[in-house]
């Protein structure tokens, strides 16, 4: 070979499948961080979010001396600070613990009537015909986009005509009527999901449609409904909007109790902290408990 040729050979350029072509940027980057690096990364993602609950935690857990003068980072170089003084303030409070009776009140069976309902709906909009069926669910999709705000003066005059203002009661009916399109919604495209041939081998063998539906759809859907339950649950249990408005000033949630702290007091952060992680902790024991149905039930919903 001449060296006229050499030099052609070597400024042509390589053909797209030889296998020393470069991959894409895009593709190399994400190579590389599926390693150790992506780990490091996302345990210090972890650890960032979780500094403002820990940060309460601890600020809890000191006297309010200690809190005015420093931050609760000082617990790491002086651990002899930390006291349960201002829980045992804190549960010896009526008003307090009155109020977390006051949100469970609310919140369970908030979530309970949510999730009855919304199952037996899924299950009709799923699978039984009957006239105006696809408009119906159409006008629950509709719902979903409709704001809490709209709603207030309407139920609020509402609720004082029946005598419903500033009651429990108001306020999980309340709850229930605005979760309930979102419980439709879900439970209806995941129980859509269920093969036919399933539900109709369970009808020859004589179940009805109560039967078919706590026999056989329930125990299937059950990572959807934990999912809903969880949803609910956080939803209901943090709101402080709709208690502010609706519920008994005499006997408030535990977000409507810390805000009346904040206006009367404002710097009371001994009472604060430690009533602030109570109303957080219980939530996180909800999620914890159904973690794996949850998470069942997120990656049923995206499989699907």
């Amino acid at each position: 070979m001449t060296t006229v040729e050499h030099t052609a050979a070597a400024g042509r350029p390589r053909a797209a499948g030889a296998g020393g072509a470069r991959r894409p940027l895009t593709a190399r980057i994400a190579a590389r961080a599926g390693g150790g690096a992506l780990r490091i990364f996302l345990v210090l993602v972890a650890l960032f979010w979780l500094m403002p609950s820990v940060g309460l935690l601890l600020s809890s857990l000191r006297g309010p001396q200690r809190i005015a003068s420093s931050g609760w980072w000082q617990v790491f170089t002086e651990p002899a600070q930390l006291t349960w003084d201002n829980y045992a303030r804190l549960l010896s409070d009526g008003k307090v613990t009155g109020s977390l009776l006051t949100t469970a009140e609310i919140t369970v069976p908030a979530t309970l009537l949510v999730v009855a309902l919304g199952s037996l709906a899924g299950y009709a909009f799923a699978w039984l015909d009957f006239p105006g069926r696809d408009g119906l669910f159409l006008v629950v999709v509709g719902l979903l986009v409709v704001p809490v705000q709209v709603a207030l003066i309407p139920v609020a005059g509402l609720f004082g005509a029946v005598g419903l203002f500033e009651t429990t009661a108001g306020v999980i009916l309340f709850h229930t009527a605005f979760g309930l399109p979102f419980a439709v919604f879900l439970l209806r495209n995941f129980f859509a999901e269920i093969p036919r041939e399933l539900l109709e081998a369970a009808r020859l063998d004589g179940a009805g449609e109560l039967r078919l539906f706590t026999r056989v759809v329930l125990p299937l859907g059950g990572p959807a409904i934990a999912s809903l339950g969880i949803f609910q649950f956080l939803w209901v249990w943090n709101d402080m909007l709709i208690a502010l408005i609706f519920a008994d000033s005499g006997r408030p949630p535990i977000t409507v109790a810390l805000q009346q702290e904040v206006r009367q007091f404002g710097n009371n952060i001994d009472v604060l902290a430690p009533g602030a992680f109570l109303s957080m902790v219980v939530p996180l024991i909800v999620f914890f408990a159904f973690q794996r149905q949850f998470v069942s039930g997120v990656m049923a919903g995206a499989v699907k």
